[in-house]
């Protein structure tokens, strides 16, 4: 007898920083759980179709799982509108990301069917914002971060909404950290993950990381050219490994 497969998703609404409003797309298994809860974070330009498509493919594999609209305030709109905004602002306030992370996982936390093991995952600046986030968060339990720019920072990068780099928080970081990367990616750089590889190295951190060959950037995302079958494949099984090892 085959078993029973079926998931629910839909928008909510949660209070992020400061106490805002803020609406996010939640995935999660069909049955009473209790499963673990992942936050998934979308890239620059917003909560777009496949990062939903993302949200509901953790909720498959047996995760709650919460998208986070970090554009939510500059909207609403066509989500390439409004990550245009976010863009001309120089990105969302790392402050303000990090409250509507833990507003998110304050959700998760609070349903009967999570078991309040929570882990993070995000993309392109939501791998930076992830990066972030673990290092100011000790409560998280796991992160992934895949081809997260700008954890080192370039010269100009730092604004008053972003002011120190991610690989400066690092001695912040208090969970496991996964993090993908292509070699033909330039942000970040094969350069400048051997730094983040090295600082975590030093701190003595518990991490993970894996660079593709034949990838670059945004070798995830199914929906443009920078698609990379292979990498993205396995990518996906060291994902849910890392998971599944660090969150059930």
């Amino acid at each position: 007898m085959v078993a029973y497969e079926g998931l629910l998703a839909e928008t909510v609404s949660f209070r992020g920083h400061n106490g805002d409003q803020v609406s996010g797309y939640l995935a999660r298994p069909l049955g009473a759980g209790p499963f673990p809860g992942v936050i998934v974070i979308h890239e620059v330009f917003g909560l777009v179709t496949q990062i939903k498509e993302v949200t509901r493919k953790m909720a498959a594999h047996g995760y709650v799982a919460l998208a986070p609209d970090l554009h939510h305030r500059e909207g609403p709109g066509d989500p390439e509108d409004v990550a245009a905004v976010v863009r001309a602002a120089r990105g969302n306030p790392d402050a303000r990301t990090v409250g509507d992370i833990e507003g998110a996982m304050n959700l998760l936390s609070e349903l009967p069917y999570c078991n309040g093991r929570l882990g993070v995952i995000g993309f392109c600046s939501g791998g930076r914002q992830t990066y972030v986030a673990a290092c100011n968060i000790p409560s998280l339990d796991a992160a992934v971060c895949c081809y997260g720019g700008r954890v080192v920072a370039g010269p100009g990068e730092l604004n008053e909404r972003q002011p120190k780099a991610p690989i400066d928080m690092t001695e912040g970081l208090a969970c496991p950290l996964l993090g993908l990367f292509g070699a033909e990616d330039t942000s970040p750089s094969p350069e400048q993950t051997q730094m983040i590889e090295q600082e975590l190295q030093r701190l003595g951190k518990t991490y993970e990381f894996h660079t593709y060959q034949n990838a670059g950037h945004a070798f995830f995302a199914d929906y443009r050219p920078s698609y990379r079958q292979e990498a993205a494949v396995d990518g996906w099984r060291r994902v849910f490994e890392w998971f599944d090892g660090h969150l059930t």
